[in-house]
């Protein structure tokens, strides 16, 4: 048997702990009514126990990038893995809802380290030609852990304890520390770096409160609130004033220049798309099966796992051509495909079977796979090598934050228009039905439009050499 070469053995220690970390945060979503129960408290305060992930993650992705070109990345990111372990098994003993919120931030902040270095260790350890199916393949645990984790957090909730939630990522987590420490290669440092504190102050308490903002918005009443308000206004007006900073910073915490990059540009525009679609889909589709057609949670797990079954593969497919012909066919053709299964999703009628639906996310995971991380890939590409870990972690921000107001737009749509549409169609199904139609055309529609896009990434990659000497 062939031995498999080190770079690959780089792929596979990053995507365990990868696919751990998505997997987990995706498998709480089907615990919260239990949590409820378990501490006796309502929906409001044990939707911190998914929130707070969110926001921690946010607020420490922009500092792993001067932090890997200081201590190194792959200790960094050994770091980064030990944190969320930590943070599991400590998780399991919580005692109160307040200890399991906090040891779940604890758990974000070791994904926010580890996410952004993930994808710069695997550039580190690959030329340009053959990160397209590199990246693909660890893609799969970006996008395939999403869609299989509610299926999976159901089994646990239903046949388990809530514990079992987080047990399951110590022995995934420790598998991952050893892999890392045993096959990581160990990044060039950067000592003559400082450390820009008023940039980390600004685009930390930016990203926090915007995130803590969203996180706390699922209905339109939410967005009236004034605390609400005033966190989203302070956390614009922090960013605003980050981004004065970084232009004046000889050594910027994350460097706005390769904005300058088009093709970068354009890839962190089809992420945050591809991601707002995404996320749109796994809050709309199980408000579809179980409101409007009545299948049990079980049911609504696996019409996931075809389309996260086909985005994995589709997205190695995907990489392995962008490596070979370049990023503009592949790109558009997957947008294409995303944008016209979503719309039919969107003209789904009461007697529509559930076969169609599966079928329909099924090719929508198609288009997921062969879009979203050859964009990314493609993007990366396209900036210096030395700011690599810094470029991911600003699309990672970006995603993180983009795929938040997706979810967020989407549900308080549902909620308004559902409402309304009550009064009309007579039947809380029908009024659901519609609703969610409604969101889906929203989504196709804004994948549509994001398909020239597509096409000008791969033209304007084609001139990235210039543009890198244009980066200052």
């Amino acid at each position: 048997m062939e031995r498999i070469s080190d770079k690959w053995m780089v792929v596979i220690a990053v995507l365990i702990g990868t696919f751990t970390l998505i997997l987990n945060n995706s498998m709480l979503n089907p615990a919260v009514p239990q949590l409820m129960n378990v501490f006796d408290t309502d929906a409001v305060s044990t939707g911190w126990v998914i929130t707070i992930f969110m926001v921690t993650m946010g607020m420490t992705m922009p500092v792993t990038g001067y932090l890997g070109d200081k201590w190194g990345k792959k200790r960094l990111y050994i770091i980064g893995l030990s944190i969320f372990v930590l943070g599991s098994i400590l998780g399991s003993f919580s005692w109160n809802l307040s200890s399991l919120i906090f040891f779940r931030g604890l758990q974000g902040v070791g994904g926010g380290i580890m996410m952004p270095l993930s994808m710069a260790l695997i550039f580190a350890n690959f030329p340009k030609k053959e990160r397209g199916l590199a990246t693909g393949i660890y893609g799969v645990a970006a996008m395939m852990a999403p869609t299989i984790g509610p299926t999976v957090g159901g089994i646990i909730i239903e046949t388990g304890s809530w514990h079992y939630l987080f047990l399951c990522n110590i022995p995934f987590g420790l598998l991952g520390i050893w892999f890392a420490a045993k096959y990581l290669k160990e990044t060039e440092l950067d000592q003559s770096i400082t450390f820009d504190r008023l940039g980390f102050i600004t685009v930390t308490l930016g990203v926090g409160l915007i995130l803590f903002a969203l996180g706390r918005t699922s209905s339109l009443e939410h967005l009236s609130y004034v605390s609400n308000i005033v966190f989203i206004v302070i956390g614009l007006i922090s960013l605003a004033f980050f981004i004065i900073i970084e232009k004046r910073q000889k050594f910027p915490l994350l460097d706005l220049s390769i904005f300058k990059i088009t093709p970068y540009s354009f890839s962190v525009w089809i992420s945050g798309v591809t991601s707002i679609g995404l996320f749109g889909g796994i809050f709309l589709v199980p408000l579809l099966l179980h409101n409007v057609y009545g299948y049990n949670a079980i049911t609504t797990g696996l019409v996931f796992l075809p389309a996260a079954l086909l985005t994995g593969i589709f997205m190695t497919i995907g990489g392995r051509i962008l490596d070979k012909k370049g990023v503009t066919g592949v790109v558009t053709s997957g947008l294409i495909i995303s944008a016209v299964s979503t719309f039919f999703l969107g003209i789904l009628t009461m007697e529509t079977s559930l076969a169609f639906i599966i079928i329909l996310m099924a090719i929508r995971g198609i288009g997921f796979g062969l879009s979203s991380m050859p964009a990314t890939t493609a993007g990366m590409n396209a900036i210096p090598e030395q700011i690599v870990s810094r470029g991911v972690a600003m699309n990672n921000v970006l995603r993180q934050i983009s795929s938040a107001l997706g979810i967020v737009f989407i549900s308080i749509y549902y909620e308004v228009r559902k409402a309304q549409l009550f009064v009309m169609e007579g039947t809380v199904e029908a009024a659901n039905l519609q609703a969610i139609n409604e969101g889906f055309i929203i989504l196709a529609v804004l994948t549509a439009i994001t398909v020239p896009v597509g096409y000008f990434l791969g033209k304007t990659s084609k001139e990235m050499p210039s543009q890198e000497r244009n980066v200052s």
